[in-house]
């Protein structure tokens, strides 16, 4: 109703208000019954808001408020304090009488003050901040914004059109799962790195003692075995070789409703911090770690190593979404050209689809070394249906989940509940005992 009975004027940056309005229709009131009736005295009355008006307007501004919006730190960890800053530039040389400044805040940022409007004065030729605090919830891309910003001037006769920015593109990374894999792994495949390998070679780890060999350096001789011996003994050790680790992250479904950072955590939530404490683990260690997204899109990150790549798989994180893949994937997705024969398969997945135990599946049978981590956090699993045939219809579930398990241990797919420091470590020690048998077999 307001904007209906306020009048616009083309190319300007302000527009009259009601009190305008009213200010020159006292005034040309007044003018008119003097000059109708002969009572000049209401001439007196009229004059302060005739030249009142008019001086207003002579000092208005002629630009509209600049608006910047900009954040402390370029990226962030969920649960981790939020500082934006909202800057009002004023170009003109007359100042505003008020600036209000209103923002969109998305569902996973909290701030003090909530989404309410602030008010600043802004003198002329002068910037203004106003600071926002809060908290990111959750991982994920948070665009803050749009920021809108309308000025008042002229004692309030005037009121700026609406100036906006585009959203602030906020990045929350995933909080790191604690994860610490005190295992060999099951193959190590390049030249240097922390594994210890199963072929001989320059490291740390002792492999044993055997005869001189042509190629065998002198400081390897071990001299007590040779003086006991009265034959040349050296000491060989094992190579020390890096590995690589394939996470495979199953987003084919959610379940559960998050909570952010505070509250419970859904199983989108489980797998995409449990696949940043995985990555970090494996990277600092020297490893090439990839990425793989099942479900919706299939999405591909390299293996590769370093810090650069740590920070280049939470940007792939960002992205992880929950979706349904209209039809599985081809078989060329995770083919050799992505998934190495040495690689590590780690697959992050809440068994909620038989289209995933099917991909686990043709992954075993392909020869690949895979361990399926369960990302179905218990709170769901206790959750039952409600309805007549609901508690029937909730132990068939688990029975069919349960068979689906059974059935993938049977191919040779651990699978193991995500818990943590430590949780895999017995798993894949199980998986580098079927690595030494599959190379005893070969050989």
């Amino acid at each position: 109703m307001a904007e209906s009975n306020e009048t616009r004027w083309p190319d300007r940056a302000f527009d009259p208000t009601r009190a305008l309005g009213r200010a020159v229709l006292v005034a040309g009131v007044l003018m008119l019954v003097a000059v109708l009736t002969g009572q000049f005295d209401l001439v007196v009355i009229a004059t302060p808001f005739a030249i009142g008006t008019a001086v207003s307007l002579v000092r208005r501004p002629r630009r509209a408020p600049t608006v910047e919006v900009t954040a402390a730190e370029p990226f962030l960890v969920e649960g981790a304090d939020l500082g934006v800053t909202i800057n009002i530039g004023n170009p003109n040389p007359a100042g505003f009488d008020l600036v209000v400044v209103r923002s969109v805040v998305p569902r996973w940022v909290r701030l003090k003050h909530t989404d309410r409007p602030y008010a600043v004065n802004v003198d002329g030729r002068t910037i203004s901040g106003v600071d926002l605090e809060g908290r990111v919830l959750r991982w994920g891309r948070h665009p803050l914004g749009p920021v809108t910003a309308h000025a008042v001037a002229s004692d309030g006769l005037l009121l700026g059109r609406a100036v906006s920015t585009p959203p602030l593109p906020l990045k929350a990374y995933p909080a790191t799962e604690s994860f610490d894999a005190a295992e060999a792994m099951p193959r190590a495949a390049g030249h240097v790195g922390g594994h210890r390998s199963r072929r001989t070679g320059e490291g740390g780890e002792l492999a044993g003692v055997r005869r001189f060999g042509p190629g065998d350096r002198l400081r390897r001789i071990d001299w007590r075995v040779s003086l006991r011996t009265r034959e040349i003994h050296v000491v060989s050790t094992l190579s020390d070789r890096d590995a690589e680790v394939v996470v495979l992250l199953d987003a084919l479904h959610e379940a559960g409703r998050s909570g952010g950072i505070d509250g419970r955590a859904s199983v989108l939530d489980i797998t995409v911090r449990a696949a940043a404490g995985i990555a970090e683990h494996y990277l600092h260690r020297g490893d090439r770690v990839a990425l793989l997204q099942y479900g919706g899109t299939v999405r591909h990150l390299r293996a590769a190593s370093g810090r650069r790549h740590y920070m280049t798989t939470l940007e792939f994180l960002l992205d992880v979404a929950a979706g349904e893949g209209g039809d599985e994937p081809p078989p060329s997705s995770f083919g050799p050209q992505l998934i190495q024969g040495n690689a590590l398969v780690m697959v992050l997945t809440p068994l909620l689809d038989v289209r995933s135990a099917a991909m686990l599946a043709n992954l075993a049978r392909a020869g690949r070394f895979v361990v399926a981590v369960d990302t179905l956090a218990d709170p769901v699993l206790r959750v039952r249906a409600i309805g007549k045939w609901g508690d029937v219809a909730w132990r068939m579930w688990r029975l069919e989940r349960e068979a689906i398990i059974g059935q993938l241990r049977e191919h040779g797919v651990p699978v193991v509940a995500w818990g943590g420091a430590g949780s895999l470590d017995e798993v894949l020690r199980g998986v580098a005992r079927l690595a030494v048998g599959r190379t005893v077999t070969t050989s």
